[in-house]
Parts: structure tokens; C-alpha cells; sequence
């Protein structure tokens, strides 16, 4: 591109991303609003859509975005029918927060925090202490968890306060470090096959005059990463899903409320130059860059010390009509993590941040093979990966 053509490009505005409705409707304000159903002290209703109640019931569904939802009506006939209750039924969805990835959601979920808060703010960042990129989904390198994410989660909260507390899982999630940190308090039950971890919820529901009760699946992303939202695979998982969210509603013990959600969205990137952009092979993109965390549409960039401005000039210039790219401070003040990020927290971030808006990614083939061959991606602002279903069924 000639100089002159570079002159004409005009970067997208910070402040012109749709930043998550945190404090109204994410995924941190849900577990908040059952507690302050629950009477656990401290939670507050930030979602004022919700009518209380005294069982609550969360079944995350991991990669079911509410756009992905409603274009497949066929295959998921009985989430379908739920959609008119979505958010205390008002039909709207709620928002996963940036960035929407698994761990930085399951944390924002069980603190009912922010990421900026809780400090999960990414697939991979730096940890500050050390200079490494730190996995927060794997926990690699490991780290001391309550270290890492210092604040109670609601469980423990409701555990605390009375409220007869459970969350269903499979077996292996039972140790993990995002577990203690996130989803921890009240009982942990491992259960294999799908339909053992719905029966057994609903049997952990009726186990209180208060309950609270979370259970998780996993497959419908694991599906969409490898061969794509709209695929076979992907349907069929959507399909079993379907079942098990309709077994577990109508199982629900008297004055009980189901609520269906997800961590983020997906979407499917073209395998060709101009939708996957090689970091590991751009000599621009890499120029003055000690590490690159995050994932390929929610990029964390750290510069190498005194290269911040160059870096942060040179990836708005490449890629500014494609990304939103900010600053750490510009990301910061425009909310992107919350509406406060803590100190701990900041230096986690990187000296600059990329935010996909097109349908593109920035991979990095020879650091990270496995997951640049991923076809269904999520990470950024756009509809297709905040926006993420709350389906209610109630006894």
C-alpha cells in the first residue's frame, strides 16, 4: 500500500465499540441478582428483569451464542421456544464481557465480577511478577490461584449465608485452579454423561428451601472450534444440548427457576491471507513486540520497553480499519474491563489491544498451531460473540 493510500485510512474510534452492559446485563450481573434473591449479603439485583426466586438453577452452555440460538431453530426446538423468555422475559439477550473467552466468562460468572476486577482478562497474559504468558484457561504456567483472583465467588457467599449450594460438572473440573477460583463453594458433584449431571442438578435444587446450582457443557464450543458453527458436528451437539436443557426443565422442583446461558459466541473465520493474518509472519505486526497474548480476535500486544507508541502506531495503521486498537489506558477509560480495573489487574493488560470487528483473526502460526487451525473463533465486541441467551423456565 502506497503512502498516500496509508493517509486515507482512518482507524475505528475507541469509544466506538459496543462495550458489555456491565452493571445491567452481563454475565457478571447474574449470579449478583439470584443472590440478592437468595438474601446472600452484599449481592445486589443488577438485572432488575429478573423476578426473584428461591431455587436458581444456572446451565451454562459453552460457545451457544444467542445469535447462533436463533438461527437454528430446527435443531434446538425446545431452547428455541425459551427465547421469548430471555431476560426476565423481555426477549433481549445479555452480554458475555471483553474479553468473551471461557475463562475470562466462568470468572466473571461465579465472582460476579468484572475482568477488570477479577483479573482473568484474557486466553493467555502476562503475569507481571514474571514476564511469562500465563494460560488462564489451562493454568500454565501454574500460578498461585488466590493469588491470581483474590475475591470470594458468590457460591461461597451463598454457602456462607444458608443457601444450599451445588455446582455439577464433569469429574476433571473438580481441581482445576479456574474452578477454586471461579466456581468453588457449596459441594462440587462429577458426573459423567450429560444426562447424569441434569437429573443430578435438579436433585441438588430440591436440596434446600434456598438453593443455588450451576452445571456445565462443554461440547457445543469444542465442536464449533473444529468444524464450525453450522457444521454436522456442531448441530449434533446443539441437538443434545436441546435435550438435556428440556430433561433438566422438567425435572425443576416446586418454586424453582431454570436459567440457560453461555460464556460467548462464535463465529467462523475464512482460511485464506486476508482473513488470517500470520503475526509469526508479518514483519510490521511483529517489529517491537515481546509478546503476544490473548487469542486471534482479542489480542493482548507487549511491546518490548520504549516501543508502546511505534507498536500501538503501527497496528492501527495495518489493521485499524479491521480492529478496534487501543492503548492499555484508552481500553481502560473506554470500560472495555469493566467499569474499574484494579491495580493488580492493569499490568496484565497489554500495551495494546486488538479487538476484532471484521471477520478476521491474527494468528500466530509456530507459537500457537492448534489454535490458528481453529475454524469457529470467538474473543471480541461483535453481536455474534457478546451476545449470549438467558432462557428462563420456572415451576
Amino acid at each position: 500500500m502506497t503512502q498516500a493510500a496509508w493517509d486515507d485510512v482512518e482507524p475505528l474510534p475507541v469509544h466506538s465499540a459496543p462495550v458489555p452492559a456491565y452493571g445491567t446485563g452481563s454475565l457478571a450481573d447474574l449470579l449478583p441478582t439470584l443472590g440478592a434473591h437468595l438474601g446472600v449479603p452484599g449481592c445486589e439485583a443488577a438485572i432488575p428483569e429478573l423476578a426473584p426466586v428461591d431455587r436458581a438453577c444456572v446451565f451454562l452452555i459453552d460457545g451457544l451464542g444467542w445469535e447462533q440460538l436463533k438461527a437454528h431453530p430446527d435443531e434446538a426446538p425446545f431452547l428455541s421456544s425459551l427465547i421469548a423468555s430471555s431476560r426476565g422475559g423481555t426477549g433481549r439477550p445479555i452480554t458475555a464481557g471483553y474479553p468473551a473467552t471461557t475463562a475470562t466468562s466462568l470468572a466473571s460468572v461465579g465472582t460476579g465480577l468484572p475482568p477488570g476486577a477479577h483479573g482473568l482478562p484474557g486466553y493467555t497474559v502476562r503475569n507481571p511478577a514474571t514476564g511469562e504468558l500465563m494460560n488462564q484457561l489451562r493454568w500454565i504456567p501454574w500460578t498461585k490461584p488466590g493469588t491470581w483472583q483474590p475475591y470470594p465467588t458468590i457460591f461461597q457467599r451463598a454457602h456462607e449465608a444458608g443457601v444450599h449450594t451445588a455446582q455439577v460438572s464433569a469429574p476433571a473440573f473438580q481441581s482445576t485452579p479456574l474452578t477454586k477460583i471461579a466456581l468453588s463453594g457449596g459441594t462440587f458433584h462429577g458426573r459423567l454423561s450429560g444426562e447424569d449431571r441434569m437429573d443430578l442438578a435438579a436433585a441438588q435444587l430440591a436440596g434446600g428451601d434456598r438453593s443455588l446450582v450451576y452445571t456445565y457443557y462443554s461440547e457445543v464450543d469444542g465442536k464449533g472450534h473444529r468444524f464450525g458453527v453450522d457444521s454436522d458436528p456442531w448441530r449434533g451437539q446443539l441437538m443434545y444440548v436441546d435435550r438435556l436443557a428440556q430433561r433438566l426443565a422438567e425435572q425443576l422442583p416446586p418454586r424453582s427457576a431454570l436459567y440457560v446461558t453461555a460464556d460467548h459466541g462464535m463465529l467462523d473465520i475464512p482460511f485464506d491471507e486476508q482473513s488470517r493474518i500470520d503475526f509469526d509472519d508479518d514483519w510490521e505486526l511483529s517489529a517491537g513486540v515481546a509478546l503476544l497474548g490473548g487469542e486471534g480476535r482479542a489480542r493482548h500486544v507487549y511491546a518490548v520497553p520504549g516501543a508502546q507508541g511505534d507498536v500501538l502506531a503501527v497496528w492501527r495503521e495495518v489493521l485499524g480499519e479491521q480492529f478496534w486498537i487501543a492503548s492499555r489506558d484508552e481500553a481502560i477509560d473506554a470500560g472495555w474491563f469493566g467499569p474499574q480495573v484494579d491495580q493488580r489487574v492493569r499490568d496484565r493488560l497489554g500495551d495494546v489491544i486488538a479487538a476484532a470487528r471484521d471477520d478476521v483473526l491474527i494468528t500466530a502460526s509456530r507459537s500457537e498451531p492448534k489454535e490458528s487451525l481453529m475454524v469457529g473463533n470467538h474473543g471480541s465486541m461483535t453481536p455474534a460473540e457478546q451476545l449470549v441467551p438467558l432462557l428462563e423456565v420456572r415451576s
